[in-house]
């Protein structure tokens, strides 16, 4: 299993790459470093910062990242550590594969928000935890359906041609036009609760 994640600011838990044994040396070889590498101090440093392109969400967006190999033991051995220029700063991220492309760290970041992004519209739009029952099969009952209406509403949306045209931004002027439909619209497009349609009428069929 491959795990790709965070890494905390400032003196992390990645320890240096173990030199090279001198010869006629006893013993199995270290497999982590003695010392701590400050994150903070290699972020700070100039040099090994490169900028590219990369795909992570609609447009290609450019990154200006440095990638360097260390050793963590809760991760058993070497990790692949990719820092991050912001805005606000720079971030951290390692993986536990250390063949792993910068382009691979950081789409797996990508995609997690998408995650966060389905807790979000289960909670707040669906509604799911929301419900007032006491049983244990009742509560799970009703997450079950929570999550089917979820799912059946995004299985649907993802095969109709022309999607975005679910998206009304007539409400919203100040909106981005282009944006792709949330699960809020895709909930809304209906047909007197029988068909879906998009904002200039077309129906897509019953719901």
């Amino acid at each position: 299993m491959t795990v790709v994640s965070r890494l905390r600011k400032g003196r992390g838990p990645t320890g240096r790459l173990p030199g090279p044994r001198r010869p006629g040396r006893r013993g199995r070889p270290r497999v982590y470093g003695a010392d701590r590498i400050d994150l903070g101090r290699r972020a700070a440093h100039p040099r090994d910062w490169r900028t590219d392109s990369f795909d992570l969400y609609a447009p290609a967006t450019p990154k200006t990242y440095k990638s360097f190999l260390a050793t963590w033991r809760p991760a058993g051995g070497v990790i692949r550590v990719v820092l991050v220029k912001e805005r606000r700063g720079w971030v951290a991220f390692f993986c536990t594969d250390p063949a792993a492309a910068v382009a691979d760290v950081l789409g797996c970041v990508a995609a997690r928000f998408s995650l966060e992004t389905a807790f979000r519209d289960l909670k707040q739009v669906v509604g799911a935890g929301q419900q007032q029952v006491r049983k244990l099969a009742a509560n799970v009952g009703a997450f079950h359906a929570c999550l089917w209406a979820d799912t059946l509403t995004e299985a649907w949306a993802w095969g109709p041609p022309g999607g975005e045209d679910l998206v009304d931004r007539s409400g919203s002027p100040w909106d981005d036009p282009k944006r792709r439909p949330s699960h809020a619209d895709k909930r809304r497009g209906r047909c007197g609760g029988t068909c879906w349609v998009g904002k200039s009428g077309r129906c897509y069929g019953p719901a």
